[in-house]
């Protein structure tokens, strides 16, 4: 197969790479502390094993997996902790998260680092080495990569994997430049990837408009059986479902996952990552990000996890006047950040500073027109028109009918309404709101098996204090021979009946 299989909708859009793909990958500066998220994945939070006033060494685990879906956190340089509490975390909500913050000591000195002859290992404890080395994926998502390398449960064989380098959203050129240099190192981390999941195939989806990084992936390729697949610079076709609908022309079940399809997908930068852990023995202590924007130098930077966003710009030559907004990702999926004090982590692939020309121009939401552009644009063929209905008038159950957790949250609806209606916004509500109600529910049922349970207990112990009043108590006296009921009644009346008088004898001559 040499095609690609096009998806519904999506956009054409202005690039904006340029600014940023130019230069080589440099190395952020060491900064003088870093903050450290304990959640820098989907799923349970890590759980801290370090104390303040603690010595700890650059690649040292400073948070363990607590629970399956869970990933380890490293300290990124050796110092000395200096807290563990809730700090400021990029997150749309603002709200602050535990992290462990490392006072740097400047020497940033490493734990024992030894390589691992994957070869060699069973699977399971193969996919313990990257789950200790805190793998997740770089794309975004975030999600755990070892529990993604465990096809039990979903197909007994997988026919596609597919490692992600299409990078379609404007502004963002991390994923190129590190195709364009570290080719060789991302084709070593899919060999352990590859290993693990036995596909039949292995396919690198590249947009068209990165040549350098295709022919640098296709030479890293060469004898190894795997296909680089250039596909059209059309956004989302980095999004999970649209690339794979586009290289296998397979469609992603509606309540499922490509895996349930027969395909897996990772993205580049986390295999480069699978490569440092299994043939450096490094966990993930740092990225690339793209700073770029209203800023004086963008630039791709190699950046320790923890850095603040703040000395990234510092190290970009700082802001130009006009900056209106701070976006942690893309200017269709990404968020606005709060502050520009809080840290990097596994998820931050890109940091944009907008200015008003960067930006969608403000103006005024208009009732909905029924145009149906977003229906024509959602590359998840959904209906953005009634999603919207329903959200808006919080009827969650329709709104899941028409299958709103297929929404990708791509923005395609919001870019094209004529009406300006912020779409996305609405969609994201309305999930946040089910998931919250789902969370209610949860909490009622475990408080009825709660309430049942302690119940039963109290009726439990009532049976057993009386069982052991029984035996405590004294043997009764043995049956004396039943009367006939003559006998009874003679007896009963006998015991009713009055006593006899006592008679008086008085003397005559007393009277």
């Amino acid at each position: 197969m040499s095609g690609w299989f096009p998806f519904h909708g999506g956009l054409k859009t202005v690039r904006h790479k340029t600014e940023s793909n130019q230069q080589p990958i440099r190395s952020a500066a060491l900064p003088k502390h870093v903050t450290v998220p304990l959640r820098q994945h989907i799923g349970a939070i890590a759980k801290p094993v370090v104390q303040v006033g603690e010595r700890v060494l650059k690649g040292q685990m400073i948070g363990q997996p607590d629970g399956y879906v869970s990933a380890a956190v490293h300290a990124p340089t050796s110092g000395v902790v200096a807290a563990v509490d809730q700090q400021a975390v990029p997150h749309p909500s603002g709200l602050p998260d535990w992290c462990v913050t490392i006072e740097s000591d400047g020497e940033d000195r490493w734990i024992e680092r030894e390589p691992v002859d994957y070869r060699r290992l069973h699977p399971s404890a193969l996919r313990n080495v990257l789950r200790s080395a805190g793998i997740v994926g770089l794309g975004g998502a975030a999600f755990p990569s070892a529990v993604k390398l465990n096809l039990s449960g979903h197909c007994e064989r997988l026919d596609t994997l597919i490692l992600n380098g299409a990078e379609c959203e404007p502004w963002i050129t991390c994923d190129d430049r590190l195709m364009r240099e570290r080719a060789a190192e991302i084709i070593a981390g899919l060999r352990v990837m590859a290993q693990l999941l036995e596909p039949r195939e292995v396919l690198i989806g590249i947009e068209d408009d990165k040549p350098e990084a295709i022919a640098a992936m296709a030479a890293a390729c060469a004898g190894s059986g795997y296909a680089v697949r250039p596909v059209p610079a059309r956004y989302p076709s980095g999004s999970v479902k649209q690339l794979v609908k586009l290289l296998t022309g397979k469609e992603t079940p509606v309540d499922g996952l490509p895996v349930d399809a027969g395909v897996q997908c990772f993205n580049v930068a986390t295999a480069y990552t699978v490569h440092r852990a299994i043939d450096r023995g490094e966990p993930v202590l740092s990225r690339i990000v793209t700073v770029t924007g209203h800023i004086r130098q963008p630039q791709n930077l190699e950046v320790l996890l923890g850095t603040s966003v703040a000395e990234l710009i510092a190290q970009s030559g700082g802001y130009r006047d006009g900056v209106r907004r701070l976006i942690m990702g893309g200017p269709l999926m990404g968020f606005a950040l709060h502050d520009d004090r809080v840290p990097v982590t596994k998820a931050t692939n890109c940091i944009l500073a907008a200015s008003a020309a960067e930006l969608a121009p403000e103006q005024p939401v208009m009732p909905c027109i029924r145009c149906g552009a977003c229906a024509d644009a959602c590359p998840a063929e959904l209906l953005p028109q009634q999603l919207y209905w329903h959200a808006r008038a919080k009827e969650f159950d329709k709104a899941q009918d028409y299958h709103l957790f297929s929404c990708i949250e791509c923005g395609c609806c919001s870019y094209v309404c004529p009406s300006r209606i912020p779409l996305v916004q609405y969609y994201r509500y309305a999930k946040n709101e089910i998931w919250a109600l789902e969370k209610e529910k949860e909490k009622a049922e475990l408080a009825r098996q709660r309430h049942q349970a302690r119940l039963e207990r109290l009726e439990r112990e009532k049976r057993e204090r009386e069982a052991k009043l029984r035996q405590k108590a004294p043997p009764r006296p043995a049956a004396t021979a039943e009367k006939s009921p003559i006998e009874d009644a003679v007896a009963r009346a006998k015991a009713s009946a009055p006593p006899p008088e006592t008679a008086v004898v008085t003397d005559s001559r007393d009277s």
